[in-house]
């Protein structure tokens, strides 16, 4: 289930096209490398340029629309370890006690949270993000790494084609007058480069350990953390492992059965 397109978020996303096609044209109107070609396919590289800007502004949409994961009926407890595994579990005290939302009382499955801005219960929520006005979670986290990889890759052209597109002037208010816009759009450029970058980064090494922005940060205020070690994520299988199941695993997880299963082990 999608999210309207005229709901929540419409002046987030207007502001985020606005913005990225005004930068655009800024840099377009402006003497960069954009046409700076010695042969034939002197459109090659401003065609290429919109491609990706319209790759960057069609993944913001996508991923400010997705379900992200939202909980729309109880969690079905059938979904843990059975057979032998199950019996084994069986003969000792659960740690994990399944949680019914305060909200909108439903029974949440673990590594889920309700968002009071969304109003729902997201499934491995890790993070209200007001940039797309939507939760980051189970579903659409991977649609995030891409968008933020895509607007990464499109920021650090765009600064280099701005800073191309510079024009020297014997006067300091000459070079103002002449590059004012390509100025503005250059420092606003740089300004979200590094925030992307550093939000691009973050991410990634949660992804390596397993964990979520939300887990990271109130680490011990969650029940199924805090009987942990303050070093030990019960959820961590590895770089390699924890990377493929981001990357490459469909559908929910059941993470209880992960939960459970490093658990025992452990003991």
């Amino acid at each position: 289930m999608s999210r309207s397109v005229f709901g929540a978020g419409l002046l987030i996303r207007a502001v985020h096209s606005v913005l990225s096609w005004g930068v655009t044209a800024v840099l377009f109107l402006h003497d960069t490398d954009l046409y700076h070609q010695e042969d034939d396919w002197i459109y090659l590289q401003p065609l290429t340029f919109v491609a990706a800007v319209m790759c960057s502004v069609a993944l913001h949409l996508g991923v400010s629309l997705m379900d992200p994961g939202y909980v729309y009926m109880d969690s079905d407890e059938k979904s843990f370890p059975a057979d032998d595994e199950q019996e084994m579990m069986s003969l000792k005290p659960s740690p994990v006690r399944m949680r019914r939302c305060g909200y909108c009382l439903l029974k949440q499955p673990m590594r889920a949270r309700h968002c009071k801005s969304c109003q729902r219960c997201v499934r491995r929520y890790d993070h209200h993000c007001p940039w797309i006005e939507n939760c980051v979670g189970e579903k659409n986290h991977r649609v995030f790494i891409l968008y933020l990889t895509v607007q990464l890759m499109v920021l650090f052209w765009a600064f280099c084609l701005a800073w191309s597109g510079f024009q020297s002037d014997f006067s300091w208010s000459g070079w103002l007058r002449v590059n004012v816009f390509l100025l503005l759009a250059f420092m606003l450029i740089s300004i979200l480069t590094m925030v992307v970058c550093l939000l691009l980064v973050c991410h990634l090494y949660l992804i390596s350990c397993n964990s979520t922005t939300w887990e990271f940060m109130s680490y011990h205020r969650i029940a199924y953390l805090k009987q942990c070690d303050s070093d030990t994520n019960p959820f961590d299988r590895g770089i390699v492992r924890n990377l493929w199941s981001f990357f490459c695993t469909c559908g929910t997880v059941a993470w209880e059965r992960v939960y459970l299963t490093e658990t025992y082990n452990a003991v």
